[in-house]
């Protein structure tokens, strides 16, 4: 995992091992924070993560580190790196959704991303887990919402910020699951990676902060 990811950023290690994932975000009335909900657009969304930590002044600090961002949204591929923080790719979403189970599939329009998952609502985390319980996972995630991502034709890395008002989250029991970033076997060699879990959240109250960005000396596989 350290060959994917520029400086200043080292793997986030848990129990031995280096997490990434695919959020895949439905926003809906997003606007400007004093605006009224009708103002807002909606959009569908998705971010390949890798949990980083970093030297910040005398402490480390711990967050995500995304090479990747696609969206359904047109705006937020023409301003997104420029007038909000996040490099946006234009992608096609397709959504089937109800009470027990979510499936969701999205293909860039560039071809560079393809992302397919499916899974039903579960009583039960995962035995096989990295993470010893639910509540563990929860808890890493949650971290995890301080995110950086390459600014379009710059060493500089954009800060984003996630504040959610409320947080709970689902095991998904996951039938399917394929993407092009961590399938491929360029980056991540046959053997080194296997899937560890799913989590399902649904009606979260959230905001979204910029945040001051970082420099870097390589621009390694930004």
């Amino acid at each position: 995992m350290k060959k994917l990811l520029p400086s200043p950023f080292l793997p986030e290690i848990v129990n031995g091992y280096a997490i990434g994932g695919v959020c895949l975000i439905r926003l809906a009335a997003i606007r400007p924070k004093g605006f009224p909900s009708w103002f807002g657009i909606g959009s569908e969304n998705a971010a390949h993560r890798i949990a980083v930590e970093w030297s910040g002044g005398d402490r480390t600090k711990c967050g995500v580190y995304i090479p990747r961002r696609d969206t359904s949204s047109r705006l937020n591929s023409i301003v997104g790196g420029s007038l909000f923080p996040g490099v946006h790719h234009l992608a096609s979403f397709s959504v089937e959704e109800s009470a027990d189970s979510v499936s969701v599939s999205l293909r860039s329009r560039d071809g560079e991303t393809r992302v397919s998952v499916s899974g039903t609502v579960s009583d039960h985390f995962s035995d096989s887990s990295v993470f010893t319980s639910l509540d563990e996972a929860s808890d890493f995630f949650k971290h995890g919402s301080f995110g950086y991502s390459a600014r379009r034709g710059s060493g500089r890395y954009d800060g984003l910020e996630l504040r959610c008002r409320n947080w709970s989250v689902t095991p998904l029991n996951v039938a399917k699951i394929v993407s092009s970033y961590f399938d491929d076997e360029r980056r991540f060699p046959k053997g080194s990676i296997d899937f560890d879990c799913a989590l399902l959240m649904r009606n979260i109250e959230h905001e979204w902060h910029g945040r001051e960005s970082l420099c870097c000396d390589e621009d390694v596989g930004a």
